[in-house]
């Protein structure tokens, strides 16, 4: 009866409304969603293939224009290393993850049996997101409704590479003697204990890494998760993505890393609210990376 009361705070439930209309939190429909240029699961179903990984784009990086730019380059890292692989298109739903966040279990378990079904009727093995988010429903809440698959973090198949030797820094010019700080976002930090894959990228750079001083298992939150991307702010003497970008302006870098689209957003909205927005860039692993190599 919880579950079906509409307990939630009003604003809490925008993003939920949306994906109920459109199967993900934003305003945007699945026939608008970007047509990447990379084969999906059907199109290698019926030409009798099967790719090495699964690409989860996640709603942000289907359908917010800068998340897009990081689905773009992971694309091409997939791309230059020959890795087979391949998206749902129209058959990838939202995770269900901001739902579950908002206390909306019941439509969770919807959006997730949705998915679940889908990507075990093609016999899904391994998935790599672009979404910290993403990457923790998949790998974590899943397997409990009939979901287990081999999930990595774009940024765990990046330091593979690295250290594969596939991916090196011969085009990271652009990125030499530059300071740089990196944001552990809550899902792949302190969430998965992810911290070393994203340095690594950022290690094969002739930059200087800086850490803030809350970083790796101290950490603080851009301010965007528990579903508070989708709502309203609450009153405050300060929002936590202006605490977190201050934080980060201390050490004064040229570059602002990240490795989460909704990070992503929190950051860049940070620096762009301190007027910094000309000599600071916030960029994702991804984009880094991609860039590094030349793609």
């Amino acid at each position: 009866m919880v579950l079906l009361g509409s307990m939630l705070r009003p604003t809490g439930s925008i993003g939920q409304k949306k994906i109920n209309q459109n199967r993900n939190p934003y305003t945007l429909k699945m026939s608008e969603q970007l047509n990447f240029e990379v084969p999906t699961m059907a199109e290698m179903v019926a030409r009798g293939e099967e790719p090495e990984i699964l690409f989860w784009v996640g709603c942000a990086g289907s359908y917010d224009e800068r998340a897009q730019k990081t689905t773009r380059d992971i694309c091409k890292i997939l791309h230059h290393v020959g890795i087979k692989y391949a998206v749902l298109g129209t058959e990838e739903s939202c995770t269900g993850d901001p739902a579950k966040r908002a206390g909306n279990e019941f439509l969770f378990q919807m959006q997730a049996m949705t998915n679940i079904e889908v990507l075990n009727a093609y016999n899904i093995k391994k998935i790599v997101t672009g979404c910290p988010h993403c990457f923790n429903t998949i790998k974590n809440e899943y397997p409990g409704l009939g979901g287990t698959y081999d999930v990595i973090h774009h940024t765990q198949l990046i330091q593979d590479l690295i250290t594969d030797g596939k991916l090196k820094a011969e085009g990271g010019e652009s990125f030499k003697g530059k300071k740089i700080t990196y944001h552990d976002p809550c899902y792949l930090g302190r969430g998965n204990g992810i911290y070393e894959a994203p340095r690594k990228a950022l290690e094969m750079l002739d930059a200087q890494l800086v850490e803030m001083k809350r970083c790796k298992s101290n950490g603080l939150c851009c301010g965007a998760g528990g579903a508070q991307m989708f709502k309203e702010p609450e009153k405050g003497n300060k929002d936590i993505n202006m605490e977190r970008i201050e934080e980060a302006l201390e050490l004064k870098p040229q570059i602002v890393a990240a490795s989460c689209p909704f990070c992503m957003t929190m950051l860049r909205d940070g620096v762009k609210l301190k007027d910094q927005d000309q000599n600071v860039q916030v960029l994702d692993i991804a984009e880094i990376t991609a860039r590094a190599n030349g793609l």
